[in-house]
This record gives C-alpha cells, structure tokens and sequence, in this order.
C-alpha cells in the first residue's frame, strides 16, 4: 500500500491561480496527481504531457470512434434525457450524480466514493474527498465550477485498503485516472464523468460574479445554459439570466487557466458513465452510457429517473463557421442594441437539444486547437487527440479564410 502523503488543503484552492500552480508547468489543471505518491507517472499519464485518449478507449472499446457524434461526444452505447422528478433541495440540477455515489455506498457496490465537495464558509470552492457514507455524498451536491486536485486522494483510498471505489470528476482527472488505471489496486473502479466547461480558480470565480450578477453573494448554483445565457440561481430561489453576448470581457479579461483552453474532452470521454445536461431540454439532464460498468450505473439508477426523448433544433454550421472568424479578431462587445437582437436570433434560430451540444463542442475543440498554436505550438502534435482534426473538417474553409493556413497542418507535421 502506498503511504498517505498530506492530503490537499482546503486552502490551497482558495490561492490564485498564479500561486496555486507555481513551479509546476504552464499546462495543469491542478488534478491532484502531482501531489501523491503516483507524482513519478505524470509524464506517463498527464494528458498534457502526452493524450492517450485513443489507446484508452481501445481498452475501453476494443475500437475507437466512429464518424458522426462519436467524434464529438465520444463513443457510447446508449444515450437519455432523464430527471429525478423530485430532486434533492441542494442538487444543482435533479440530483442524478449525488444520488447515484450514495446509491453505491448503500447497496455496497462501493467502498468510498472519490468526489468534491465545496470548502466549509464557500459555497464554489471545491475540496476533494473521500465519502464512506450515503450522507456525505448527498451532502456534497451542487456544482463547484473550479479546477480541484481529486486524484491526490487515491493515496488515502488505496491506504486505505479499498478495492472497490468511485470516481466523480472532470475530463482532464478522468484522462489521467485512465491512463493510470492499470497500475492501480482496485478491483472495481466506476468512473463517473461530468462534462466540464472552462473551470476557474475559486478568487477569478469571486470577481467573475461580482462583475456579472446584481447579487454576487447570495448565488447558489450557476450555469451556462442551452439559451445562451448565464443562468444563476439566488438564496431566494430567484433566477438572475445574462446573455453570453452581453459578457463585458473587457473587465472579466483572461480568467481561464491554460489547461481549460488546452482541452479536447468537454463530454468526458472515457467515463463509464458521463452525466451533464447540454444535450437535454431544459430541465433535464443528458446521460450517455459509454461501458460494461457504465450500464451498471444507469440500471442502478433507472428506477429514480423519469425519461424525455431527446430533441434536435436549428442547424449549427452557420453560427460555427462565424464563430471561427471571430476567433481571428480582437475580442470585443458590440452595442447594446446589437447584442440584444444578437440574443434574440441565438434563442430563436439557434441550435437546440444534441445541435446545441454538437456546437458548444465543436466551438471549443476550435477555440482550443488554435490556442495552442498561438501559445503552445509546440504541443499540439502531443496533446491534441486524434479525432479532433476530422470532427472539425467541415469548418476547414472557413479556418483557412480567417487564419490563412491549413486545418490539419500541424498534424502532418506531427505525422
């Protein structure tokens, strides 16, 4: 059994980012391996270092993805819009993922359930750890939209003699957890995957809302959801909106860490189980069923749920193909009138349901490909998975007129 070393402290994820990472290298989302007794298999296993999203899923799969959604949403055998009708008080949306860590523990399945809940006095802040009960997983619920170091507790779960154990946590933990898998001593790991959008350090959190909402300190739970608008919910139960476009980003300025803008796995790829909502109507949440042990999950937790068919809406082509010329210029804010007519055409003619999904996606993998090249062009041919550059093929006219080089350019290279 490895020996425990100390585990993260609540404080170390209150730091700014700049402190907080000092001395690691510029891309770390911080997943916590660097501070355990595994530290010697992060050149291994970082997907910053090297992706291994392709061997991973052929010893998920026995094959890797598929043209069509796969490329975007990673391969998966079943996929839902489900809800619990009548969600837990403090869920950030129906509960689905709390319920599902304390239905292990109930049931046995489990022996701990690896997850994060937010550091006592902060409601954002996130604290890995690892729960025993039913009653510490439920009381963990809601969302922590900040980068948290959850792998660094593999050390206690493993000291700890567990063999059977869940995870909880975001794509880039999730890479890792898979790349180390094999030399790990459990017998039963279920990895659940929630997909994960540009996390923060918890002070650029603070200021992020203080900027944004009316009432900064009284947020519960936020979002940004499928109308194109930043939705946060208040102690009152009141629901502040913000359109995206109406973002002032000249005072928000670059507050995502290098890591969020290097990463390819918004869906959570190589979970057993991935639980979100961006492909779901509102109110619901978009479960995709990935492996053997990702079935396990959704029968334990299909009798809770209640089910919707999933839906299409618009077509995203267009606004994706503009989105790449505007990653070309200066970011900026047009005019009041034109952002609300903007807001207006996005929740009207804009993509819904999977489309939606298929766009916020697509517009990531192509925010994140060229920040690379313009930052890290050195590291694409590393740590840009393989499916990336055929899922964005339809946008490569578009790329070459605002960019004038090649989608795949640097790919051959690498090559």
């Amino acid at each position: 059994m490895p020996e425990v070393l100390s585990k993260p402290s609540a404080e170390s994820t209150l730091l700014e980012l700049d402190e907080r990472l000092k001395g690691r290298p510029k891309i770390c989302s911080d997943c916590g391996l660097c501070g355990s007794s595994l530290r010697p298999l992060m050149a291994q296993s970082c997907t910053f270092v090297q992706n291994h999203v392709a061997e991973v899923e052929l010893r998920l799969h026995g094959r890797t993805r598929q043209p069509g959604d796969e490329l975007l949403f990673g391969i998966y055998r079943e996929m839902y819009a489900a809800r619990i009708p009548k969600p837990p008080s403090n869920a950030q949306w129906t509960g689905i993922v709390t319920t599902l860590g304390a239905k292990l523990l109930e049931q046995g399945l489990v022996e701990g359930v690896l997850t994060t809940r937010a550091v006592p006095g902060t409601r954002f802040a996130p604290q890995p750890f690892l729960a025993r009960t039913p009653e510490e997983v439920r009381a963990s619920a809601g969302n922590k939209p900040c980068i948290s170091p959850g792998l660094s507790l593999l050390d206690e779960a493993q000291a700890l003699g567990l063999k059977r154990l869940a995870f909880i946590g975001t794509g880039c933990q999730v890479q890792m957890l898979r790349a180390l898998e094999p030399r790990l001593d459990f017998t039963k790991l279920y990895v659940i995957g929630i997909p994960c959008s540009d996390n923060v350090a918890y002070p650029d959190q603070l200021r992020f809302l203080k900027i944004i909402s009316r009432s900064p300190a009284t947020i519960v739970h936020q979002e940004f959801m499928q109308d194109f608008r930043l939705w946060m919910r208040h102690e009152d139960g009141k629901v502040e909106k913000v359109n995206f476009v109406d973002f002032p980003m000249d005072k928000i300025g670059d507050i995502f860490p290098p890591s969020c803008l290097a990463c390819f796995d918004y869906p959570n790829a190589l979970a057993d189980l991935t639980i979100g909502y961006m492909g779901a109507p509102f109110g619901w949440q978009w479960l995709m069923v990935r492996t053997t042990l990702g079935a396990e999950l959704f029968n334990l937790i299909k009798p809770d749920l209640e089910f919707t068919p999933l839906t299409v809406g618009g077509n995203r082509r267009e606004g994706v193909s503009r989105y790449v010329g505007m990653l070309a210029k200066k970011p900026g804010r047009p005019p009041a009138l034109i952002r609300k007519f903007v807001a207006f055409l996005q929740r009207w003619k804009g993509a819904k349901g999977l489309e939606f999904a298929r766009s916020i996606i697509e517009m990531k993998l192509l925010r994140n490909l060229q920040y690379l090249r313009q930052n890290f062009p050195t590291h694409e041919g590393k740590i840009v998975p393989y499916h990336v550059y055929e899922a964005l093929e339809p946008y490569a006219p578009a790329y070459r007129q605002a960019f004038g080089r090649e989608m795949e350019e640097e790919k051959r290279k690498g090559e």
